[in-house]
């Protein structure tokens, strides 16, 4: 028969708990400011400002100077490796800017996917070799959670069960190295909104694919109660020509989730996915508000749903600086209310796309 052999102690559950509930607290969720270098390059150069070390620093820095408006709307904020290491302009260094708003800190550890041979264009996600270090490392450093991508392309012959089985042991045992080192694992497992599919197949491919993921999950042991689910939602593909309304997206996201999530996930977080930042936000309050029974916390973990608007304003010039800031707070403001599904919506239905084919980080 099965036998688990105890991997963690009561103390270090009780640790990894307690970081994974204080991330996502009733009204908060957590900022994704994790972008490579080159992920950095392409927002970067939207707005016609060149892709260097100084200019990514300076960006960070207009997200990491928020005054405490943001202290009751951001949970979390995930850290790029470089990101971590760098200071503001008067030498502090951000990881002690963001502690010091009570706010927990997180980094990115994967190493970016790769193709998954005996797949039609299928991918995996490297970065095991050399975590457990890494961890270690990271978590004298400041960072008490961690966050690890894996992608699934809908079409006619994916995702495969080779592509869904490999990416879920592949999350399972990330999670499993996290939690040996007292980091509380986010796992982000993908549907990419690729395609012209509807949203009953999303929400099918979704299903399968969280399945899949907790049953590994539970083969490594993870401790569920102290691990973060940071999923898509259930959206039709962008070549899609139906469209659906935020109340469908928000039924067949919270179908989904109730079919294959156990209720011990510490919060589940969503990912923007491509969304506006209006329409991010509209269908999240919308999932909030769904009649049926959801027994996690259903917040944000945004990226570019909490920063276009920012870049937008900055575009490089110091003088934009404090006004591009205030984008990104009315933004983290505007997520709080929706993950309590508080929020009416302003509207802007015109908001800009920030849609990306085959997106990576």
């Amino acid at each position: 028969m099965t036998h688990q052999f105890p991997a963690l102690t009561g103390a270090q559950k009780k640790e990894l708990q307690e970081i994974a509930l204080r991330i996502i607290a009733p009204g908060k969720g957590v900022l994704a400011a994790d972008e490579s270098v080159g992920s950095m390059g392409k927002r970067l150069h939207q707005i016609g400002v060149e892709n260097t070390e100084e200019n990514r620093r300076q960006f960070r820095q207009i997200l990491f100077r928020a005054d405490e408006r943001i202290n009751s709307c951001i949970g979390g904020v995930i850290f790029f490796h470089e990101t971590l290491y760098q200071k503001a302009d008067d030498g502090t260094f951000f990881v002690n800017m963001i502690q010091d708003k009570g706010i927990t800190v997180g980094i990115k550890v994967d190493k970016g996917v790769v193709p998954l041979p005996g797949t039609n264009g299928e991918s995996t996600t490297q970065g095991l070799d050399g975590l457990s270090e890494r961890c270690a490392q990271y978590k004298k450093d400041g960072a008490n959670f961690a966050k690890w991508r894996c992608v699934f392309k809908i079409s006619d012959t994916t995702p495969s069960t080779l592509s869904i089985e490999e990416n879920a042991n592949v999350l399972a045992r990330y999670s499993s190295i996290c939690q040996q080192h007292g980091i509380v694992p986010i796992v982000e497992p993908e549907v990419l909104p690729d395609g012209d599919h509807d949203l009953r197949r999303c929400q099918y491919v979704t299903e399968k694919v969280l399945a899949a993921l907790y049953k590994s999950m539970s083969d490594h042991h993870v401790y569920l109660e102290g691990t973060l689910l940071k999923p898509n939602m259930a959206t039709a593909g962008n070549s899609c020509p139906t469209k659906y309304s935020a109340e469908e997206v928000a039924m067949a996201t919270v179908t989904a989730l109730r079919r294959s999530v156990p209720p011990a996930v510490a919060g589940v977080m969503f990912l923007s996915g491509g969304q506006s930042e209006e329409e991010a936000s509209v269908n999240l309050n919308a999932i909030n508000k769904c009649p049926l029974v959801k027994p996690w916390p259903l917040t944000f973990s945004y990226g570019r749903a909490l920063q276009a608007s920012a870049l937008k304003t900055w575009c490089g010039h110091k003088e934009n600086e404090s006004a591009a800031t205030d984008q990104f707070i009315k933004r983290a403001e505007v997520n709080s209310l929706a993950c309590q599904g508080k929020y009416a919506g302003d509207g802007d239905d015109e908001s800009d796309q920030i849609y990306v084919s085959n997106h990576t980080y």
